[in-house]
């Protein structure tokens, strides 16, 4: 076969593969698996800063949002949610549930930075103005507010 150089500099036509098909997790599912892992979050405040605070003899009864102990929650609550994202692509209860947190692009991974702006600075705006979860039940993609800020979606991992 004889080419030319016309030919050669030609771009060649390839049709972009579809996106794979994906479920997404609505409202529902994602508040019952947010439910499960506030009793996790719950269950390690309880196991690791009220032993702490008695055994320093804090007070646990200070409820300022600048005390030691607000500060400890929520480390512990975006540390719960920043790390079991990034480690395992989902909390327990979205384990339980059988979704996951997958970036918008197929192809793409988490990143240190997606998971950060998503599970820390999204979710604290989400939680602050629940609308932020409520808006879930309204999207065609069923994102929440902090999955619009990441590109995130969360979608069903069986089918």
């Amino acid at each position: 076969m004889d080419y030319t150089e016309e030919s050669i500099d030609q771009p060649v036509e390839t049709t972009p593969a579809p996106p794979p098909n994906r479920k997404y997790a609505g409202f529902w599912m994602r508040f019952w698996a947010y439910l499960f892992d506030i009793l996790v979050i719950g269950s390690l405040y309880r196991i690791l800063i009220y032993p702490l605070f008695r055994w320093l003899d804090l007070p646990l009864t200070d409820g300022s949002m600048f005390s030691l102990k607000a500060i400890l929650t929520a480390i512990i609550f975006y540390g719960y949610f920043l790390l079991m994202t990034r480690f395992f692509g989902q909390t327990l209860g979205k384990m339980i549930l059988a979704i996951r947190v997958v970036p918008q692009d197929v192809d793409g991974k988490l990143t240190w930075s997606t998971l950060l702006f998503r599970e820390v600075v999204g979710r604290f705006i989400s939680k602050v103005f629940f609308i932020g979860y409520i808006i879930t039940a309204f999207t065609s993609e069923k994102k929440a507010l902090h999955d619009i800020f990441a590109d995130t979606r969360v979608v069903h991992i069986r089918k």
